[in-house]
């Protein structure tokens, strides 16, 4: 997978309107989450967050469980799983983000 379609995917992510018609689930952001840090970052550089710090540990613990995958292959699940949730929304504006990216 080209650093292009990652980086393209994750602008898409990050553009999507918190009420818009395409809404990942908690468990598709902290999928998003998780990759995108292992990416960008690779494996867990910072300690695991306090008790009370519940989103904290939450995508902590996605980013950890990711341990040890490739830039490459982080890259590939990222933008993989955004064309699923795409496909799975089928909507006008899902096709076309579809279409960018694989366009990248």
């Amino acid at each position: 997978m080209s650093a292009s379609k990652f980086e393209k995917a994750v602008s898409i992510v990050q553009g999507l309107p918190k009420g818009g018609p395409i809404q990942p689930s908690q468990d598709e952001q902290l999928y998003f989450y998780s990759y995108y840090k292992q990416a960008t970052v690779g494996d867990v550089n910072v300690p695991r967050p306090g008790m009370l710090d519940f989103v904290g540990k939450a995508k902590w613990d996605a980013w950890k469980g990711v341990e040890g995958t490739s830039k490459e292959e982080a890259y590939s699940k990222y933008v993989q799983k955004l064309i699923e949730v795409l496909t799975a929304a089928d909507t006008a504006e899902a096709k076309g983000y579809i279409a960018e990216i694989e366009a990248a």
